[in-house]
């Protein structure tokens, strides 16, 4: 049975940066096309980072990019997401998960991550 844990949101002021991390278990991230997204309040779930098995090549929405870098880590079952100059617009849960068709995600959903963006 596929898990997926997220971790390492918190409250953080504009400007600042945080590290997410996602444990999977009954899954080797690395076989999959992975991706990191949020839900803010009263919006729909989106993608905003991915990553291919290659580890190489990597996409960004355009809200996020050149702010949030998406990576690996170095054991088969974890992943992470870099967030620089976070922006009150982050707030949001994020989550991680095995990318599907239609970019939805592929396996069950965690409980996610809250980061709060305030002053």
């Amino acid at each position: 049975q596929v898990q997926l844990a997220e971790s390492g949101g918190g409250l953080v002021q504009p400007g600042g940066s945080l590290r997410l991390s996602c444990a999977a278990s009954g899954l080797t991230p690395r076989n999959y096309q992975m991706g990191w997204y949020r839900q803010a309040p009263g919006k729909q779930r989106e993608l905003v980072a991915s990553i291919m098995p290659d580890d190489r090549t990597t996409n960004y929405a355009p809200s996020v990019r050149g702010r949030f870098t998406i990576s690996r880590g170095a054991g088969e079952n974890t992943m992470y997401l870099q967030i620089h100059i976070l922006k009150p617009e982050d707030t949001a849960v994020y989550y991680c998960n095995a990318i599907g068709a239609g970019a939805t995600g592929l396996f069950r959903w965690g409980q996610g991550t809250q980061v709060t963006v305030s002053s």
